[in-house]
């Protein structure tokens, strides 16, 4: 099977509409873990991503009549693109499917390519669904994004050109996995050449599909996906991509969102380009990796691959790089209210430099700090700071990973309402769009007193709500019922300590 993907990517149409993306070193990053690190980039692709490979070399493949039919996929941006070059190439009419929750900048890049869009579903999956659906009504050749022979060959002359740039020995290659459509092409050829060199595929922690399924032996269907990375959110992997990624895939690295951030910092610093979340994976994946294993003096390629980020996620992505890259701590701390004690506190850390610092009365005895410290030593600073607070004598929590804190406590800090009964704090998520908030607000309903509320919009993401609602326990178990009907994701939090010291009753 290597030797007829070798063939194929071999004999593979690409260079009609893609460029040999150059393979360049990294000094900074490189200096920083102690490795040798070559970003392969191709973020510098004429639509910004890798997937204008495998979308020109399916189409460039179909027959005159599947042709005159006219094309369609479904795609949250990158492949869509591809798909729309490729046919404007060819000449062909191609109609896109792509999410609701797709940024802007990604459906203006497809229509300005001459796609016809159409917009469905939240995530991949259910976009897919229903291209397929149009695939047979229309008549349309369906272009599928990674689970397709021609479409795995033609992403996978990115590693021909990276063992032709670099000849001398690699250690390993590190490849970002939606679908798995380019680590399945990637993988095929590298281990039908050099088969010590390691192919490490690198997912998001909440769309680890690839993952979860070699873990089980067989295609696991994820329940839902996160769609930070969104040019990776995808439910269910393919089923050729997956028994090659069997065969020839090493090892598959996780990384949180925080991680992602920290890795679109660290490509900005080397090459002053912004890659997209899912484009900044594989580097997210050989910073993990290199801590877990201690390597030094290695060599590793990361494949960068794709550039088309909303400028509206860039603010998220600037407050959580730091925290990814162990350069933040976040702390809660309870000190007497009485007077000297915030100055005694203070003397905990120093002349360290102060990133956040949040106060609130909570009541004659106590006060409530949550406070944010610049590291330069990472995971190791930062528990020594929390051990020297408590040394001091102040009770300190470390909210550097809890999730709640970070995307609402320290931009809310407001206190308790004392005198609320039978508050319960809850986190919801739903998929951001023009109108969504109302309809999230229509859908809770009244039936309930809502006690507290707090959203930010992240931009072309999931709209994130952290509200505290009144249920009495008489009541309880019909709100229980009433909120699985709803159908939003959401999690009880409240018996989350940062509930608890900042705003609880």
């Amino acid at each position: 099977m290597k030797s007829e993907y070798l063939e194929r990517i071999l004999k593979a149409r690409v260079y009609d509409v893609a460029i040999e993306s150059p393979l360049e070193r990294a000094p900074r990053l490189s200096r920083r873990l102690g490795n040798e690190v070559l970003f392969k980039r191709e973020d510098l692709q004429p639509v910004f991503s890798f997937k204008l490979r495998g979308a020109y070399n399916k189409i460039v493949h179909l027959t005159e009549a599947d042709a005159a039919r006219g094309v369609i996929c479904a795609s949250a941006g990158n492949h869509a693109q591809g798909v729309a070059l490729a046919a404007r190439r060819r000449g062909i009419r191609a109609a896109i499917v792509m999410p609701r929750t797709t940024p802007q900048i990604k459906i203006d890049a497809v229509r300005d390519l001459g796609g016809e869009i159409e917009l469905a579903g939240d995530d991949y999956d259910a976009a897919c669904e229903h291209a397929l659906g149009l695939a047979r009504a229309r008549g349309l050749t369906f272009i599928h994004p990674f689970d397709d022979p021609d479409v795995i060959a033609g992403q996978g002359t990115i590693a021909m050109e990276i063992l032709r740039q670099h000849d001398e020995h690699i250690d390993a290659i590190f490849v970002p996995i939606g679908g798995g459509g380019l680590i399945a092409g990637v993988a095929c050829y590298v281990k039908a050449l050099y088969p010590a060199i390691r192919i490490v595929g690198v997912e998001p922690e909440d769309a680890a599909s690839m993952h979860a399924s070699l873990q089980a032996g067989r295609r696991i269907t994820l329940e839902r996906v996160g769609i930070f990375a969104d040019g990776v959110a995808v439910k269910r992997v393919g089923e050729e991509t997956f028994r090659l990624a069997q065969q020839y895939v090493d090892e598959v690295v996780l990384v949180s969102t925080d991680e992602i951030c920290a890795a679109i910092q660290d490509i900005f610093e080397d090459t002053r380009s912004i890659a997209e979340p899912a484009g900044a994976l594989a580097v997210a994946g050989v910073k993990k990796w290199v801590l877990r294993e201690n390597a030094r003096g290695r060599t590793f390629v990361t494949l960068n691959c794709g550039a088309n980020m909303n400028f509206d996620r860039l603010r998220h992505v600037a407050e959580r790089a730091d925290l990814g890259q162990q350069r933040e701590g976040l702390f809660a701390v309870e000190i007497p209210e009485q007077p000297g004690s915030f100055l005694r506190f203070c003397e905990t850390f120093g002349a360290r430099n102060v990133t956040e610092f949040n106060y609130r009365y909570a009541d004659p005895s106590r006060a409530h700090l949550f406070v944010g410290l610049a590291l330069s030593g990472g995971g190791a600073e930062k528990n020594q700071i929390r051990e020297d607070i408590a040394a001091a004598g102040f009770p300190v929590v470390d909210m550097s990973d809890n999730e709640m804190a970070k995307l609402h406590i320290r931009y809310m800090i407001g206190g308790p309402a004392h005198g609320l009964e039978h508050e319960r704090l809850f986190r919801f998520e739903f998929p951001e769009r023009p109108g969504a908030l109302l309809r999230f607000l229509k859908a809770v309903g009244s039936g309930w007193n809502i006690s507290l509320f707090h959203y930010r919009n992240h931009g072309s993401d999931y709209g994130r709500v952290l509200a505290g609602i009144q249920v009495p326990p008489a009541s309880a178990a019909e709100f229980l019922e009433h909120l699985a009907e709803l159908r939003f994701n959401f999690v009880e939090e409240s018996a989350n300590p940062a509930y608890r010291m900042f705003l609880g009753g």
